[in-house]
């Protein structure tokens, strides 16, 4: 075969990158641990998790154990009109897992499916009621929920990375991104401001749609926990769903196992992935309540939605694992001395020149600049240094693995420090 980063480079798309002039690769053979193999024997401490997900870090034995013996079993068998132990066992773990009242679940391929399975859930809801005017969203700006159209539609339509595809988008409404930031009280105008949009445009919205605490790809930003009162206070009150993505944010990342236990409120609709398989295998779940499950039958209907591989025994088995790992593992004092550490380490970055801004919260740590970077120079920059940081946009970020030591952690904090100095 010819030079695989050479076929990769005019063969291979890539996330969010050009096939005329695309972003380098570098062409990995192994993952163990925390550790990243490149081809040329270089080997690199991952501080981006596989986007999230990987947080037992990589090569697990007791993953790959789970994988290997439901293959003896049967890697895949139709979900339409069968089931099988792997889903129903797993979903039994995530309902035990998340809020009492979410106790009805659907098994998706990823992310931004199980996002777009939500959407469906609360369009078709109100259709069911006889309230077909619900049928807006609202969300906040600073948002990002996946790359698929449902998705795209509740993404912020300028820094959600869609704005291409904003003319053929449902028109959905966005409230301003909060600025009160997580571990304050909230300011009157984030109050005022969502109030304000869900008293005007109540009878037409389904559903308020955000990522508990943590906006991830759409800016890296934390906010206020009492910013999910008011969002179900105001859902109550003027009846509308209330839809959580914790893509991103559940299985531990920020310190609590799903961001939701930070306050004591339940929303209608969950949606969880990436860390769900421990970063193996791509599943997600959609996660309702019984007024949703009951109430999108009411005119005999069902919910008109069946992935191919939906609730796939191997992806189940695997996620089944992931979660016995992270309750039998001290997964909270781990995320806490990554919170700690830095805490520690990345603050003092926040005055240099040039950045903008330094949060942490739970095993994330931001580091915003006050310009976007270059991400090929960053990137050559890291792997020179033995890490692997992934920058986007203005920001700079790590989620490692829970795994991660204090030293690799310094090694990875030294790496950012290096370039923004």
């Amino acid at each position: 075969m010819t030079d695989i980063l050479e076929f990769d480079r005019q063969h291979l798309w890539h996330p969010y990158t050009s096939m005329v002039d695309p972003l380098p690769c570098y062409e990995a053979v192994s993952a163990e641990g925390v550790m990243i193999r490149l081809r040329d024997g270089r080997e690199l401490i991952d501080g981006m998790s596989s986007w999230w997900c990987a947080i037992h870090g990589y090569n697990h034995p007791e993953l790959n154990r789970a994988l290997v013996d439901q293959t003896r079993k049967m890697s895949h068998v139709m979900f339409g009109g069968i089931t099988h132990a792997p889903a129903v066992e797993l979903a039994q773990q995530l309902i035990d897992l998340t809020p009492p009242s979410l106790d009805r679940v659907f098994f998706a391929d990823s992310g931004s499916v199980a996002m777009e399975v939500a959407l469906k859930m609360v369009m078709q809801y109100w259709f069911a009621n006889d309230r077909p005017e619900k049928h807006r969203l609202l969300t906040i700006a600073g948002g990002y929920h996946g790359d698929t159209f449902g998705a795209m539609s509740v993404c912020d339509p300028v820094t959600g990375m869609h704005e291409k595809f904003v003319n053929v988008l449902p028109k959905h409404l966005f409230a301003p991104r909060p600025s009160s930031r997580f571990g304050e009280e909230l300011n009157d105008d984030d109050r005022n401001n969502l109030t304000k949009l869900v008293e005007t445009h109540h009878n037409e919205l389904a559903a308020l749609v955000l990522e508990p605490i943590v906006q991830g790809a759409g800016g890296m930003w934390f906010y206020s926990s009492e910013y999910l009162r008011l969002a179900r206070q105001l859902c109550n009150e003027f009846d509308l769903l209330l839809v959580f993505d914790e893509i991103a944010t559940g299985f531990g990342r920020t310190g609590e196992m799903f961001a939701v236990d930070y306050v004591n409120i339940e929303p209608d609709v969950l949606c969880v992935g990436k860390a769900l398989t421990g970063g193996t295998m791509t599943l997600a779940a959609c996660l309702a309540n019984e007024r949703i499950a009951t109430g999108i039958s009411a005119d005999g209907g069902a919910l008109m939605h069946g992935p191919t591989f939906m609730a796939n025994p191997l992806a189940c088995s695997v996620a089944k694992k992931s979660i016995e790992l992270l309750e039998v593992s001290d997964w909270r004092s781990c995320v806490s001395k990554i919170n700690a550490q830095l805490q520690q380490d990345l603050r003092p970055l926040g005055n240099l020149s040039g950045v903008h801004d330094v949060r942490v919260i739970g095993a994330i740590g931001v580091v915003q600049m006050d310009a976007p970077v270059n991400v090929v120079q960053l990137q050559k920059r890291f792997v020179e240094e033995g890490v692997w940081i992934r920058p986007f946009n203005d920001l700079i970020y790590l989620m490692p693995p829970y795994i991660t030591q204090p030293e690799e952690l310094s090694m990875l904090v030294s790496a950012i420090e290096s370039v923004v100095t």
